[in-house]
């Protein structure tokens, strides 16, 4: 199966709108998460605040497999990794971070798969201080770089490991429905993130905690109607999406499918989504358009 997506996001931090196309970094637990397939590959790309001069932009790359389907009984492993590249602002801000995870799948009798999956990943942020201006830099009429800007920066570049776990748990209820949720830590070291030497700052990256809820409902063999629930809190900072996306049939036999969908996240914009599937390849857009 091969997913990709596009998205315009006008939110801060490492995620895509369509969180549930980037599901190795929503929740190790996701890895190999796929009844339906063997293995998957995807890729997401957004674009941030595109009117400004130096627009923020974000992809990644993304693949997981199924493995020992036959050796363990009504259970297997999931094993995947992910590429993520971030740049933004006029300092050339990048971030570059590539993870490997690996999960296990069980089945709890008939209707019920339980799975707990972990993370570990490498990040790597570069930024160019020359093209940095400071307040002590301004002579009166404009910034003059020739004069010292006396900030502590020791470095141009920083790097740490990363280390993620979740857990997820899926309903069957019948042929036609099925419910999905999970949870997950991120930064569970809580690594140090700084350009400034640790006796000026330690700067460690706050946990992230992660929490969805969602639903697979078939209508008719024409629909198949995925409603969702996102929660995610980083520090003080909360972001909650609630939403749903819809497959339209075009063909009959499910391999050509119209997709829409409609998002809101809480207190920022409301996500107009539009996609095509054509037999295992499905791509899908996005528009964050800011309400507040």
């Amino acid at each position: 199966m091969l997913t990709v997506t596009c998205c315009y996001s006008y939110a801060q931090g490492l995620h895509f709108s369509q969180y549930f196309n980037s599901p190795l970094l929503i929740n190790p637990a996701n890895t190999g998460f796929n009844p339906d397939y063997d293995f998957r590959v995807g890729g997401n790309y957004r674009d941030q605040w595109a009117n400004v001069g130096n627009p923020y932009k974000s992809m990644s790359a993304w693949g997981d497999v199924k493995l020992f389907t036959n050796r363990f009984e009504n259970g297997w492993v999931g094993l995947g990794g992910a590429l993520y590249k971030d740049v933004a602002g006029s300092a050339s801000l990048s971030t570059t971070s590539a993870f490997a995870s690996v999960a296990y799948h069980q089945m709890l009798g008939y209707n019920s798969l339980l799975s707990g999956g972990f993370s570990l990943g490498y990040t790597s942020k570069r930024i160019d201080i020359s093209k940095l201006s400071f307040d002590n830099q301004w002579n009166g009429k404009f910034f003059d770089f020739t004069i010292p800007s006396n900030e502590p920066f020791s470095y141009s570049q920083t790097s740490y490991l990363d280390l993620q776990m979740g857990l997820n748990y899926a309903y069957f209820a019948s042929e036609n429905v099925y419910f999905n949720a999970g949870v997950s830590i991120m930064h569970i070291n809580r690594p140090r993130e700084s350009f400034f030497d640790p006796s000026v700052s330690d700067n460690r990256i706050d946990r992230r905690y992660t929490a969805f809820v969602n639903s697979n409902i078939k209508i008719r063999d024409l629909w198949i109607i995925n409603p969702n629930i996102y929660v995610s809190k980083m520090g003080n900072a909360w972001e909650e999406v609630i939403g749903f996306n819809a497959n339209r049939d075009l063909s009959g036999d499910g391999q050509q499918q119209l997709i829409l969908g409609l998002y809101y996240r809480n207190k920022d914009a409301l996500i107009p989504m539009v996609g095509y599937q054509v037999n295992d390849l499905r791509i899908t857009v996005n528009y964050d358009a800011t309400i507040f």
